[in-house]
């Protein structure tokens, strides 16, 4: 295990937060902090006021500054674990995965193991790149633990890099398959808007924030009706559930998705309806432009079989004449 420094983080209590009690506070304003783990942190004298240790259900106020000292983490031991993982293509440099639905990609707390990491580091004995170091090892992007699809993984520190190079530049051509909410009057479009954190719930990402980062997602229709469509979203970006932001932003998210969309739960799915279906980049070490594609899980099929809006109904990529209306 690798620990790391301890974080003291200064929070400045406004006239919006004051009232709260003080591990409330805590946990609004940090993010992944429970409010389990914030009150054991106050209770461990790692939260400070004026000097002072005050109790977890001290009431803030406007102006007050809050200390917090969060313990240095210690890192979870990664280790091997024979998990059978879908390989659509490797080579010494790299491998691409088609990801199954409901598996986490690298550890974390709540999810130390049966990961997708820990399933590389079995089929590929331990060569993966360092460079996110021991628990997002040969880590080059990553999708949701409900999001299915594709996932290109570096070998090797070179191939991380020039991968990493072309995520950073727009070269990765990245194209999902998705089912959301309501109906379109038009046939694609285009979503430009910041994302970040949102104000009201630090767990949760949202769109058109001051401080977020520049996103844009194209959609288009492949089928809709039942009140739903079928649709195809290509990444310029790639932020943080930034299709289930985007998607949401404009009145349609993704069906299942039970952070940004409806609370109610679409049995079949357990999870959005999102697939990351086509993946296309260039090689890093032998220039080679590489294309693939991830045929819809069964979980989206028979969604769509459900809906009648049949997988053979899509369009192909410069056609749209095929949009059609159930209904």
């Amino acid at each position: 295990m690798t620990e790391t420094q301890s974080e003291t983080v200064e929070l400045y209590v406004t006239g919006a937060d004051a009232g709260q009690r003080l591990d409330a506070f805590l946990t609004a304003q940090v993010l992944g902090l429970t409010r389990n783990a914030a009150q054991q942190l106050v209770e461990q004298g790692n939260v400070q006021l004026d000097g002072k240790c005050p109790p977890k259900s001290y009431k803030v106020k406007s102006g007050d500054t809050v200390y917090l000292v969060r313990p240095a983490p210690v890192e979870i031991a990664v280790v091997a674990q024979n998990i059978p993982i879908d390989v659509i293509y490797e080579d010494e440099h790299l491998l691409v995965i088609n990801k199954a639905k409901g598996m986490v990609v690298h550890p974390a707390p709540g999810n130390e193991d049966g990961t997708l990491v820990n399933a590389l580091l079995w089929h590929c004995k331990g060569q993966l790149s360092g460079i996110n170091g021991e628990i997002r090892p040969g880590i080059v992007h990553r999708i949701d633990k409900d999001t299915s699809g594709l996932l290109v993984v570096a070998k090797t520190n070179e191939a991380h890099l020039g991968l990493a190079a072309q995520l950073e530049g727009h070269r990765i051509a990245r194209i999902y398959r998705a089912v959301c909410y309501g109906g379109f009057k038009v046939p694609e479009g285009t979503v430009n808007s910041s994302i970040g954190r949102d104000p009201a719930d630090r767990k949760k990402m949202k769109a058109g924030v001051s401080d977020g980062r520049q996103a844009t997602t194209h959609w288009r229709v492949l089928a809709q009706g039942g009140g739903f469509s079928y649709i195809e979203c290509r990444l310029e970006t790639g932020r943080t559930h930034q299709i289930r932001v985007h998607m949401a932003s404009i009145g349609h998210p993704i069906a299942g998705d039970g952070i940004y969309g409806p609370k109610k739960v679409i049995a079949e799915l357990q999870g959005q309806c999102l697939h990351a279906a086509h993946l296309t980049f260039i090689h890093p070490i032998t220039a080679k432009p590489m294309a693939f594609d991830a045929p819809l899980p069964v979980y989206f099929t028979d969604f769509l079989q459900r809906l009648e809006l049949q997988p053979e109904s899509v369009c192909n990529d410069s056609d749209y004449s095929c949009l059609t209306e159930k209904e």
